[in-house]
């Protein structure tokens, strides 16, 4: 099969079309023949040598995947040769053909293309682990979301509010602050010339939102802290911004905040299965309803991923950059 690896530690250049062998599926584990292939921020710290995959994962990168079950373990799934479906990876996307633990696979949902279902699993997968689950996103609460325009910030912004949630986002141009508005945010801030912490204040009547999802950390930490109502939570799943930061403590402890935080990649596949399992349940109906969607700003051919990096590395999407195969 073709596929794309990393040839070293570097820019989009190192990334080449090479030939790989088929992967074999374990027990429990299926073979997709790939449609199309999401990219995300984790390849690009993959690329740079800055996350390496956990251990027994494919060495290729690629976190999501949609496509047509070809073999393996379909049955332990509740599936059949030939569904088409969406699967959560920890590595190997980037290829004609890969394998994925059927618990994390979701059949494509109806009325979407593979190029859309191959945008949702690691976006959807992170936004409800982090946001429902561990940051306890609850009825009447509100949500600030930083980086709104990505394809983790278009998730959560669409979904929070399909969910009857006031949701504010961070995002770095004004044309990017109209975009997620139109997708549900109540408002959005441009970073590089507001000051966001001022704005939600304002929005708010100096309330302050309940959540926050945050992928930048370091120097936003404190003034993530000024933004949260009494009881409110941070949940950090990047550190865009450094991973050091000095807390005042004084604020934690007075309104009672919580700071907290997860990564997806290396929980293990029984986690995973119950994301799918609430997936399957609360979002996936939306999706059918067409209520929330995959935003796809671009795609490009698997001979192209690096052509697809730089797009990643320059910042200016909004959604989703996705591979066809």
């Amino acid at each position: 099969m073709k596929a794309v690896e990393i040839s070293k530690p570097g820019g989009p250049e190192v990334l080449v079309l090479v030939d790989r062998p088929l992967p074999e599926p374990k027990a429990g584990e299926v073979l997709i023949k790939v449609s199309a292939a999401g990219i995300n921020r984790p390849d690009v710290f993959q690329r740079k040598g800055n996350y390496a995959p956990p251990p027994g994962a494919s060495d290729l990168p690629g976190l999501e995947v949609a496509g047509e079950i070809v073999g393996g373990d379909a049955a332990a799934g509740g599936f059949a040769i030939g569904d088409k479906v969406c699967a959560l990876l920890a590595g190997g996307g980037y290829a004609e053909y890969c394998v994925a633990p059927v618990a994390q696979c979701l059949l494509i949902p109806e009325g979407l293309s593979d190029i859309e279902a191959a945008g949702l699993p690691e976006t959807y997968y992170t936004v409800w682990s982090n946001v429902f689950d561990r940051g306890q996103l609850s009825t009447g609460e509100s949500l600030l979301v930083h980086g709104g325009a990505s394809g983790i910030g278009t998730t959560a912004v669409q979904l929070a509010t399909a969910m009857g949630h006031k949701v504010y986002a961070t995002v770095g141009s004004d044309e990017r602050a109209r975009a997620v508005e139109k997708l549900g945010a109540v408002l959005g801030i441009n970073y590089r010339t507001q000051d966001y912490v001022e704005e939600v204040k304002k929005a708010t009547d100096g309330q302050g939102v309940d959540v926050i999802l945050d992928m930048v950390a370091g120097e936003y930490i404190n003034r993530n802290l000024n933004c949260l109502a009494d009881d409110g939570r941070i949940v950090i799943i990047a550190l865009l911004g450094g991973s050091k930061a000095t807390l005042d403590c004084n604020h934690i402890l007075r309104r009672r905040l919580t700071v907290t935080g997860s990564t997806l990649r290396p929980r293990p596949v029984a986690f995973k299965a119950e994301i799918s399992k609430a997936l399957k349940q609360h979002v996936w109906p939306l999706l059918e309803a067409r209520k929330i969607r995959p935003i796809v700003h671009a795609t490009f051919p698997l001979a192209k991923a690096c052509d697809a990096h730089a797009m990643m590395d320059a910042g200016e999407q909004i959604g989703k950059i996705i591979l066809t195969v």
